[in-house]
Order: structure tokens, then C-alpha cells, then sequence
């Protein structure tokens, strides 16, 4: 398991714990957790589960592959070194406080 920590746009907090081998994206959907919309359900064919890393954990994640980097080209305001799309974030323990930031908007 893994407390991660979601941030609404507006700033509201949610604190959940996701059992690993879920995905961020996963533990927002189950945790009714609004503002990650994952229109594509997981499959990285949209960008609606983008969300901002906090800085602090952007060195600590699994590089992007060329298609996550590919499916952020169509975020709403994508920032070059702390997008990402949750939907391909692997919970495991090493995620234990990692920190999203929901964009004002999915597209």
C-alpha cells in the first residue's frame, strides 16, 4: 500500500491509500476522487488522467515511455518535466507519499 496524496485544482487534498499493483489513476477512480476523468479507462489512448508530480517526486518515477509522451501532447497545459499521466504510474511502496496535482481542466 501507498498513501498518495491528490490535489484538487481548487486545492482540496485527498489522502488515500492504494494497494500496489494499482495504478494513480486507479486509486482516484476508486476513491471517487474528482478531477482525473480516465475517459480511455487505463489504456493511454487519452490524456484525462493527467495530472501535475509535485517536483520533489519527479526523479523519483519511472521515466515516460513514447506513447505516455505522445498522450501528453494533448493535456491541458502540460509542463515538460512534471506531467504525467496516471494511468501509467504503478503503485508499489516506493510511491508511499507521492503528491498529484489535478490540472484546472482534462481535456
Amino acid at each position: 500500500m501507498a498513501k498518495i496524496t491528490y490535489i484538487e485544482h481548487g486545492g482540496k487534498e485527498h489522502v488515500v491509500e492504494v494497494a500496489n499493483g494499482l495504478t494513480v489513476m486507479e486509486g482516484a477512480r476508486d476513491n471517487g476522487i474528482p478531477g482525473i476523468e480516465a475517459d480511455c479507462g487505463g489504456a493511454c489512448a487519452c490524456s484525462t488522467c493527467h495530472v501535475y508530480v509535485d517536483a520533489s517526486w519527479v526523479d523519483k518515477l519511472p521515466a515516460k515511455d513514447a506513447m505516455e509522451e505522445d498522450m501528453l501532447d494533448f493535456a491541458f497545459e502540460p509542463d515538460t518535466a512534471r506531467s504525467r499521466l496516471t494511468c501509467q504510474l504503478k503503485v508499489t511502496d516506493d510511491l508511499n507519499g507521492l503528491i498529484v496535482n489535478m490540472p484546472e481542466k482534462q481535456i
